[in-house]
């Protein structure tokens, strides 16, 4: 989350708030600024400027304890292992423990956040010396999401984790600065991640404006429109709210025309988006609508990202989801999603691993279709007997 609040008195702030001449300490207005400091301001002013800042000061506080939760969490896993990075238990400089929150096995992939950060850190310096074209930056910004060894994206409370090593390392750029739009993001989506919704949402309302506000590009503004409707959408099913579940589904609606307009339908942005609208209008039984879109845009992913890709794999599941849930399921469209299932779970669970929440809920919906299946024998069955004459019999 960032700094929204009055340093005085949390009144909410507009972008172009008053702020310290000094330390950049952010107020609603100058009679908060002129209270607050006589009320201590003007000795904490030097030791927060000489901190970097009051942003940079709640980042490093946010992310020492985003990086303790993430150790906790993974401590039954991380028993007896070290750091594929430091070759050490505990970080020599910290002392905090290891995480595994990617879809390494064995004894592969446990690290501590601040190797992983440090990792990321150098990958995006030298991608940014060098001056490189978008795709060659993409791969010098990859891992501060995604492990260096599976090449799978960090999940969970890690990829909360790094989300704020990213956004402190990054936070004290302009606000124009690229690379410091991408640590908002990248923040954003760990949050999401962590289940932070609430927190994910100031963080990507408050990117969303400040891209408006600068004259961002087309596509920085869809990407962080994705992002703002991803979170509506959870919001909303954690609230039980209709009107956030609409707000997230036309937002989805909305990118996916948006990157259709600007990708064409074979890139990797558009396929993502149309599975976000696809999956939500699965979600709120529109599955002629979801079926019709997901039959247009699954021939394409494993052209454009690969037969084993996490995305062509949620795609296949929502598609089957669609197929077993829909009310007017025939028995063919049963076990037709059966088969969908039972395709995709091994290849999820080799490529993903078992701790990933795609291939759990690729297991989780094997098992559901399995009993909507039987449960549809079972009827058949009656029904064939209730059919028969006493002489059948």
């Amino acid at each position: 989350m960032l700094r929204t609040q009055c340093a005085q008195c949390a009144a909410p702030l507009a972008h172009n708030a008053p702020r310290c001449g000094i330390c950049k300490t952010r107020y609603c207005g100058r009679a908060c600024q002129k209270l607050h400091w006589k009320c201590g301001h003007k000795e904490l002013c030097p030791v927060i400027k000489r901190s970097g800042g009051p942003e940079v000061i709640y980042a490093e506080r946010k992310y020492k304890q985003a990086v303790a939760v993430a150790a906790e969490a993974c401590a039954e896993d991380t028993k007896g292992q070290t750091c594929y990075i430091c070759t050490q238990a505990l970080h020599w400089k910290t002392k905090e423990g290891l995480v595994r929150g990617c879809s390494c096995r064995g004894t592969a992939g446990f690290a501590h956040v601040s190797c992983l950060a440090e990792q990321a850190k150098i990958s995006w310096e030298e991608a940014e010396a060098n001056n490189l074209d978008n795709d060659a930056l993409n791969k010098g910004w990859i891992r501060w999401h995604t492990c260096g060894l599976c090449e799978q994206q960090y999940h969970g409370v890690v990829a909360c984790a790094l989300g704020w090593a990213c956004w402190k390392t990054y936070v004290g750029r302009p606000e124009t600065n690229f690379t410091r739009r991408m640590a908002i993001s990248q923040l954003g989506n760990g949050l999401s991640e962590a289940k932070h919704h609430e927190d994910a949402l100031i963080v990507e309302e408050a990117n969303l404006s400040m891209l408006q506000r600068v004259g961002a590009s087309e596509h920085n503004i869809l990407d962080a429109r994705s992002n703002l409707a991803s979170t509506y959408w959870s919001l909303g099913q954690l609230e039980g709210s209709l009107g956030r579940l609409k707000d997230g589904l036309f937002l989805k609606r909305d990118v996916y025309s948006g990157r259709l307009r600007l990708n064409g339908e074979e890139h990797r942005s558009t396929l993502r988006a149309a599975y976000n609208y696809a999956s939500s209008l699965q979600s709120l039984r529109g599955f002629e609508e979801a079926k019709a879109l997901l039959r247009k845009i699954m021939p394409l992913a494993p052209r454009v990202l690969g037969e084993s890709h996490e995305l062509t794999l949620q795609m296949r599941g929502c598609y089957a989801t669609a197929l077993y849930k829909d009310p007017a399921a025939t028995e063919d469209d049963l076990r037709e999603a059966v088969a969908m299932f039972e395709d995709a779970d091994p290849i999820a669970r080799r490529v993903l691993g078992s701790s990933n929440p795609v291939a759990n809920a690729i297991e989780s919906s094997l098992r559901d279709a399995r009993a909507a299946l039987a449960a549809r024998d079972v009827e058949s069955l009656r029904e064939a007997v209730k059919a028969m004459t006493p002489g059948d019999a």
